[in-house]
Formats: structure tokens, C-alpha cells, sequence
């Protein structure tokens, strides 16, 4: 699936999609409760280097991988952060400096379409059989 829109198909390569997408969710909820926000990033991330640590990288290489793999992550929010007031020349380009590719006019749609979606349902509605509400 992934070969279509990126040069190899990496772990890399397939974190940058899947942090582009926790991106547009963070910036659709940011208004949510923080708690439950900063709960899910930290999941996230804590995760990420589990899986990083999966692959076989040392201690230093995974320190490394981490900080370049959030300041990217931080590099997105910034590039995402006004989407809804740009226009879509300005989305493809924004999209094509993540991904480094030529063919991205459908993958701007597409975060159109999923920002969309992600406004039209509540957080509670992702999160639901992953968070136990507090009492």
C-alpha cells in the first residue's frame, strides 16, 4: 500500500504517514481534555521506541531516532496548523516536503477528507475501547 506513495517502503517511511495522521488527530482534539491528549502522546511515543527497539537499535542509535522522529513529528504540526485556511496548492506542497514526493495531489485530498472525519466525531468516539473513563 505504502510503495505508491513513498521511494522505499520503510519503517521510516510508514511512520512519517502514521505521524502525519496523529498529527491532524492532535490538532482536531487540542481543545479536548489535555490530560487524556498528552496521555495518548506520551503512549505514542513511548511505543514508538518499543518498536524501535524491536528493530535493533542500540541505546544511543534509539535516543538518536527518537529526537529526530518527534522534532519531525513537531515539524508536522506546524506544517498542518493552519490547513483548513490554506489553499491546496499550498496543502500539496506542505504534504510533498514531508514525503519528498512528486505525485501527492491525492494524499491532500485524502488529509482533507480525514480532517473532515475526525471533525465529525468526538474524541471519545476513537478513544472509547482504548481509555477507561475516569470516574
Amino acid at each position: 500500500m505504502y510503495k505508491g506513495f513513498t521511494k522505499q517502503d520503510t519503517f521510516s517511511d510508514r511512520l512519517v504517514f502514521f505521524l502525519i495522521h496523529f498529527a491532524f488527530f492532535l490538532k482536531t482534539f487540542k481543545n479536548n481534555d489535555k490530560e487524556i491528549l498528552q496521555d495518548i502522546y506520551d503512549c505514542t511515543f513511548k511505543h514508538l521506541e518499543l518498536n524501535i527497539r524491536e528493530i535493533g537499535y542500540g541505546d544511543a542509535s534509539i535516543n538518536k531516532k527518537m529526537k529526530d522522529y518527534i522534532n519531525l513529528f513537531h515539524l508536522i504540526i506546524k506544517k498542518i496548523d493552519d490547513w483548513n485556511l490554506i489553499d491546496d496548492n499550498e496543502k500539496k506542497k506542505r504534504i510533498k516536503s514531508l514525503l519528498n514526493l512528486n505525485d501527492i495531489d491525492n494524499l491532500s485530498v485524502y488529509f482533507d477528507k480525514y480532517s473532515v472525519e475526525l471533525k465529525n466525531n468526538t474524541l471519545n468516539y476513537y478513544i472509547k475501547s482504548v481509555i477507561k473513563p475516569k470516574n
